[in-house]
């Protein structure tokens, strides 16, 4: 079985991935492809993990697993995610590092599944605007005490990214940036259930509708429904139009309130995330989908 595994990460998608494939769940299954509700494994999958405590599972468990996730026998490819499978929000910016559970916790996955082939998919975004979102989320009374030990400039995604390859060196990843998720979505879609690109699947504008205002919206629909756009690339030359006409600029810009974080710093931060971003495309087994 080939298992896609989404692990986030928190304050991107915020599960609308799986929402979006499940809207497909009938035809994918037709590819092969199950696509489970969240409800019916991340419960047994958390449990199978404190059990197991990063021992490969024995065969018997993971066919036990396997066969309550997926209905059909002429699955090929299981489709999982669960954006706290690399810790929870407050671990992920926990000791001026980037998810640093991702090592162990990400192993711990690849050996819950270990007779089969699994790949591992992971939104990213930009620190400047990444530490303010899980921030938000915290409880208030406990943000001081989760800020006061960051350095942000130690943020890296590509020092994450190499700690899951070093633990996992046989288990490529499929990565990419928040910021052109809007742009990327239905390449997201095809990436990790595998099917053929030219499949048409629903939801490949979901992520859209809470970001732009409605009439563009709507406008935005009624052309790509009758305009044959021929390509990947122009589809989102397309879409790009529409966000610079209609997009929510409270739903695209952040105002960022840390205590010492100034404009010169989130400068910084983000021309830190663009050259991140090159070293990432040099991570063997690492493949960085962009808009």
């Amino acid at each position: 079985m080939q298992i896609s595994i989404h692990l986030g990460a928190h304050c991107t998608d915020d599960d609308q991935l799986i929402k979006s494939l499940l809207k497909n769940s009938g035809q994918l299954a037709k590819e092969g492809v199950a696509v489970p509700g969240p409800g019916r494994y991340r419960g047994l999958v958390a449990d199978a993990l404190v059990k197991l405590q990063g021992a490969r599972a024995d065969d018997a468990t993971q066919e036990m697993l396997l066969d309550t996730f997926v209905d059909s026998h002429d699955a090929k490819r299981l489709v999982l995610g669960h954006k706290n499978f690399m810790g929870a929000p407050h671990r992920s910016i926990e000791h001026s590092q980037l998810y640093h559970l991702a090592e162990r916790n990400t192993a711990w996955l690849r050996n819950l599944f270990a007779n089969h082939e699994v790949s591992f998919f992971i939104g990213m975004r930009n620190p400047a605007t990444f530490v303010p979102a899980i921030l938000k989320d915290a409880p208030e009374a406990n943000r001081a005490s989760l800020l006061a030990p960051i350095e942000p400039r130690d943020l890296c995604w590509s020092d994450m990214l190499l700690s899951i390859r070093e633990a996992n060196p046989t288990t490529p990843m499929t990565v990419w940036c928040n910021e052109d998720t809007p742009l990327l979505w239905p390449e997201i879609m095809h990436a990790i259930t595998g099917v053929d690109e030219s499949l048409g699947l629903q939801g490949t504008l979901d992520i859209l509708g809470p970001i732009m205002m409605k009439d563009g919206f709507e406008r935005m629909q009624d052309y790509l429904a009758k305009t044959e756009v021929p390509s990947p690339e122009q589809r989102r030359r397309v879409i790009a139009a529409f966000l610079e006409k209609y997009a929510i600029a409270d739903e695209i810009e952040e105002e960022i309130d840390l205590p010492g974080w100034t404009a010169e710093l989130i400068e910084e931060l983000t021309e830190a995330y663009d050259h991140d971003l090159d070293e990432i495309e040099r991570i063997p087994g690492v493949t960085l989908l962009v808009a």
